[in-house]
């Protein structure tokens, strides 16, 4: 009996323990990922050798935004809505991506991210190949200090980033 308290706490821990940190990489305060058959406007983001076009992007807190993100540069890029806290701890994947293997500066290797279980489909983010687009669907559920950043390494350092700016904030 004693063994199978010890489980159920030790499990009870675990999920405690994952839905407190489930936050710390790609957190709730930011918003959720938004229904696609509820989309309030669409913003089309080019992205490029270390910038964004636009650079800013004024948005309401309960709005739903369907995000079009083409990679006109010649290198892959990332847009990724998060903060600064959010970003330093996904740019540490992104390099552990690059020195396995799964990414080159222009290439994704998608058969060795699945392997190494690093997809990269968060629904707040977009690892985008040159000339290639995708698609983010956010819902900004409260007005916060955040913006969009390119996590390749050196990208974001090189002031590849963006600002979300909320209105009336």
């Amino acid at each position: 009996m004693t063994f199978m308290k010890s489980i159920g706490a030790t499990a009870a821990f675990i999920l405690f323990a994952g839905s407190a940190l489930a936050g710390a990489g790609h957190g709730s305060s930011i918003g959720k990922a938004g229904d696609p058959d509820k989309v309030d406007r669409v913003i089309e983001v080019s992205m490029d050798e270390m910038k964004y076009d636009p650079k800013t992007i004024n948005v309401e807190k309960g709005e739903t935004i369907k995000f079009v993100v083409r990679n006109e540069g010649n290198l892959i890029h990332e847009f990724n809505l998060g903060t600064k806290e959010t970003w330093d701890g996904h740019s540490k994947e992104m390099k552990n991506m690059m020195k396995s293997g799964m990414m080159t500066m222009k290439k994704l290797n998608h058969a060795k991210m699945m392997e190494g279980g690093m997809m990269h489909d968060e629904p707040n983010s977009a690892l985008v190949e040159p000339g290639q687009t995708a698609e983010v669907v956010w819902t900004f559920t409260e007005a916060t200090e955040m913006g969009f950043a390119c996590n390749v390494p050196g990208h974001r350092e090189g002031g590849m980033a963006g600002e979300i700016a909320f209105a009336g904030h």
